[in-house]
Formats: C-alpha cells, sequence, structure tokens
C-alpha cells in the first residue's frame, strides 16, 4: 500500500502535488479535531477523565500504524527500521511535541494521573534498555529476541486492564463534568483518527516529493519531514487539544503513546521475529530515550504550582534537535 501512493504521488505533476498537500493538511485537521470532540463528549457521559481516555483509546489509534508498518519491516528484513520507528517515536512525541506544545501553551500537571502513568511510560522504556544492554553485555547478543516480544504484549495486556479498572474507579472522583456527553463519541474519536491517519500517510510522502523537486537534500528531508512524520497524529491532536482548551487530552496521548510505542510496536514488532539492534541504538538512541524521558518525569515533579513551564519545553524541544543533529555525526 505504501509503495502504491509513493508511486501515485511521483506520477503527479508538481500542481496536483501542491493541491494534494493543502487537501491532506484539511483532512488531518478535521480528523484531530473530530478526535478531540469524540474524547470530551466520551469523557462527559462516562465519567473518565480525559487524560484517561485520550492515554488509552487515541493513543492505541495514533500507534496503530506505527504498529503495523513496525512489524512488517520486521518480517521483511529490517529490524532496524521495526526498533528505530518505536523508539524514535517515543523520543518525538515527549521532546518535539511534548516540549513544542509547553513553550506555546499553558499546559497543567495532573499529578493524580501522572505519577501513575508517568511511571510506567519510564519504567517500561527503561526495562527495554536494561534488556538490551544485558544482553549485549552477559551474552554478547545485540538482540531482542521473540520472548521480550511477548513479555512486552503481555505487559500491554496488563496495562490496558489496568487502566479500564482505574478508569472506572476514578470516575467516581472526576465527576465535575458540564458538558452533556454521548456514546457517539466513540464514533467520533474513530472516525478522527482515521482521519488523522489518512492525512499523515498523504501528507508526508507528498510533501517529501515536492521538496525533492525542489532540489532540497535529501538528508535535510530526511531529518524534518519523514521525522516529523511517524509523530503527526500526535502532534496534530495535541494543537487540536490544546485550541479547544483541553490540554490534558495532549499530555494523555502522548504518555499513554509513549507506552504503546514500547509495549505494543515493539513487543509486536520483537513477538514477529527477534530484532537485531544496532551500535547506533547503545551510543544514541538509548540514551536520549533516557534522557527525555527522565527529564519529563523530573519536571512532573517539580512543578509545585501544577503546570509545566516554557523554559521546560525548550529543554526537551533543544534536546530532541540535538539528538536529530547528532544522528547525522556518529
Amino acid at each position: 500500500m505504501e509503495n502504491i501512493l509513493t508511486s501515485f504521488i511521483k506520477s503527479q505533476s508538481s500542481l496536483i502535488l501542491f493541491f494534494l498537500l493543502i487537501f491532506s493538511i484539511l483532512i488531518l485537521t478535521k480528523g484531530a479535531d473530530l478526535t478531540i470532540d469524540g474524547v470530551i463528549s466520551l469523557a462527559s457521559f462516562t465519567r473518565i477523565p480525559k487524560i484517561v481516555i485520550s492515554a488509552t483509546i487515541v493513543s492505541l489509534g495514533t500507534t496503530m500504524p506505527e504498529a503495523f508498518v513496525s512489524v512488517m519491516a520486521a518480517w521483511e528484513g529490517n529490524p532496524d527500521l521495526s526498533l528505530g520507528n518505536g523508539v524514535g517515536s517515543i523520543i518525538a512525541d515527549t521532546g518535539l511535541i511534548m516540549g513544542l506544545i509547553c513553550v506555546l501553551a499553558k499546559v497543567p500537571v495532573n499529578k493524580f494521573i501522572l505519577n501513575v502513568t508517568g511511571w510506567i511510560q519510564v519504567g517500561v522504556a527503561t526495562l527495554l534498555v536494561l534488556l538490551c544492554f544485558s544482553f549485549l553485555i552477559f551474552f554478547q547478543k545485540p538482540m531482542v529476541f521473540r520472548w521480550v516480544g511477548f513479555l512486552f504484549l503481555f505487559l500491554l495486556f496488563i496495562y490496558m486492564w489496568f487502566s479500564y479498572k482505574w478508569s472506572k474507579r476514578l470516575s467516581m472522583y472526576f465527576s465535575d463534568e458540564k458538558e452533556e456527553g454521548s456514546l457517539l463519541g466513540i464514533l467520533w474519536i474513530i472516525i478522527g483518527l482515521l482521519g488523522v491517519i489518512l492525512g499523515a500517510k498523504v501528507l508526508i510522502p507528498t510533501a517529501v516529493e515536492i521538496s525533492l523537486r525542489m532540489h532540497i537534500p535529501n538528508d535535510v528531508v530526511a531529518a524534518t519531514m519523514v521525522a516529523l512524520g511517524t509523530s503527526l497524529p500526535e502532534l496534530s491532536t495535541a494543537i487540536a487539544a490544546i485550541k479547544k482548551g483541553y490540554p490534558e487530552i495532549m499530555v494523555g496521548n502522548i504518555v499513554g503513546a509513549d507506552i504503546l510505542n514500547c509495549l505494543f510496536v515493539i513487543g509486536a514488532s520483537a513477538a514477529a521475529t527477534p530484532l537485531f539492534i544496532s551500535k547506533n541504538f547503545y551510543v544514541l538512541h538509548f540514551p536520549f530515550l533516557l534522557f527525555i524521558l527522565y527529564s519529563f518525569r523530573l519536571f512532573i515533579f517539580i512543578n509545585k504550582d501544577g503546570y509545566f513551564k516554557r523554559w521546560q519545553g525548550m529543554w526537551l524541544l533543544c534536546s530532541y534537535i540535538v539528538y536529530l543533529l547528532l544522528q547525522y555525526a556518529i
């Protein structure tokens, strides 16, 4: 499907590509708006906090395409792509998106929820890194074995079950919703996520093709548009959440997406076939993964007034920029 879409885009004139670019942006934006409206409606109907819904249902939707791509890449003998897709998305979600939104808006810190999901976010990533380093140091095997993939999928089941039970308990304490909601919120979330995914799938190869026709270097395209494309669904829903005045949805989506990228994307890929770990993961990707996640965890802890600071957003954003630049220095 990816090859068919790429071939179709390459065969079009620049004028058609321009209109296709605008069309995909409109679909992406409208899809993000519908997703946030669906979260608000469903949260109002069920009395489940928006941050919980965004950390589970929405995050699962935005990471589903990455999971399919990663599993297929693993089957086709591209384990670097599978592992890199999961790890790179976590770094981009927390460094790029969380950092950018904290710079542009006043983002609340819901410690009641983030003190649980935030530790899961850091914990599963730390477990992944510790296992990978252990296999290298003690067994000289830089691999993510299949049993690790099945372990992560089991932990995913535990996480989703825990989130369900926890959300039911939280609904008794979060009864301050003023809007009238509906179970139709689930339908809006599904339609919205389909729009976000479709828009992102069309936007990125279109933008890349236009850039190449404008003779922008390949490495610049790869470091910007392609890198951004892996996190475009999360970014679009984050912007829509901020625009509609519900930044907690954005935070929940990012934290949930990080957890699912580790347990679902990497777990499903490793369960399909063992993933070989190249040197760059040990010297660059894993260290930055932990650095950015633990920075975010620290910010949750120190923000006593209940809001993320602009300088903290700059810290995360600059960390992501350094990470991108170092990829071409190693």
